[in-house]
Parts: C-alpha cells; sequence; structure tokens
C-alpha cells in the first residue's frame, strides 16, 4: 500500500514540476510591432542640433525573413531604417548588425550559415541562438548595441552616429504598444 502512494505521489511532484517549468524558447514573433519611447544622446552631437536630450520616438519593427527584422526609427529629428539579425536567448532576442554593416564593424562577414540568417544546424547541446552566433561570428571584446526583453516588452538599440569627425551615440529605448 506505502509503494502505490509513493509512486502517485512520485508522478504527481513530476506533473507539478513540469507544469511550472519555465520555457526558455521565446515566440519570436513576439518582437513585430510598434514600440513607443525615448531617444537619447543628442547632447553628445557636435554641432548644434537644438534637440532635446530626451526625444519622443518609435521604432517600428518588422520581421522580413529568417532571423532578420527590418528596424524603421523615428523621431522629430531623424528617421532611418536598418537590418538586424535577431537571436534567441532564453527570456530575451538579442540583435546584431547584417550585411555590409556586420563587415564594417567586426572586419568580416557573417559566416557558418548565418549570413543568410539560416537556421544554426551546428548548434551545440545547451547553446542558445544568441551563444552559438557569438562562438561563430565573434571575437571577446566584440560590442553588440541592444536587443529585445520578452518579460517587459522592451526594445533598446544604440545607434553609432558621426558628425563629421566627431562620433556619439543615440539610445533608443522603447515598449511595444
Amino acid at each position: 500500500m506505502k509503494k502505490i502512494k509513493l509512486i502517485i505521489a512520485t508522478a504527481l511532484g513530476v506533473v507539478v514540476l513540469a507544469a511550472c517549468e519555465k520555457s526558455d524558447n521565446v515566440p519570436v514573433q513576439e518582437i513585430e510591432g510598434t514600440y513607443v519611447g525615448t531617444l537619447t544622446g543628442f547632447e553628445n552631437a557636435k554641432s548644434e542640433t537644438g534637440v532635446d536630450t530626451n526625444e519622443p520616438a518609435i521604432a517600428e519593427i518588422r520581421k522580413t525573413g529568417n532571423e532578420l527584422i527590418e528596424v524603421h526609427l523615428f523621431s522629430d529629428s531623424m528617421d532611418t531604417t536598418f537590418v538586424l539579425n535577431h537571436y534567441e536567448n532564453n527570456n530575451s532576442v538579442l540583435v546584431c548588425l547584417n550585411g555590409d554593416d556586420f563587415k564594417n564593424m567586426y572586419g568580416h562577414m557573417l559566416g557558418q550559415g548565418h549570413a543568410n540568417g539560416g537556421m544554426m544546424g551546428d548548434m551545440q547541446n545547451g547553446e542558445t541562438e544568441w551563444t552559438h552566433h557569438l562562438s561563430d561570428e565573434h571575437q571577446n571584446g566584440d560590442e553588440h548595441f541592444g536587443g529585445f526583453e520578452m518579460q517587459t516588452r522592451t526594445f533598446g538599440y544604440q545607434l553609432n552616429m558621426m558628425d563629421g569627425t566627431n562620433s556619439y551615440n543615440l539610445k533608443f529605448q522603447g515598449k511595444k504598444n
């Protein structure tokens, strides 16, 4: 009789643990949408921009291909569109430059099947898409500029800007509408 109770209790414990286990898979479709927030960093520009240092801005995110997104970022002072690769990493989706922007930043083109946003068939056990991307495509110290926090429904990205010979950063931070 004690064996049956123990087996039932163990089985119930497994069911409870399985039901409470948090999934590390992020539904990437959820990153698409409109993020309303602020753009900061204009105070570091060399020229007089006349822009408040905390300007309202909007980022419209649209999936354009396998592991590719298009970001349309605009405010009263700027309007730009760029393409990024995206990689799942537990409860976040991190982004990296694409194409010539990647080459200009890191000194080589994307390889290992990542260049065209292809699935990463050579991922090792326990790797996320992001850690695999870092392992295959980057060296220690390579800088990255943003991503999505899925639990808070936010997107942040840093744009590296030039004003003549002066470089400065603009940072967008927004929440999904």
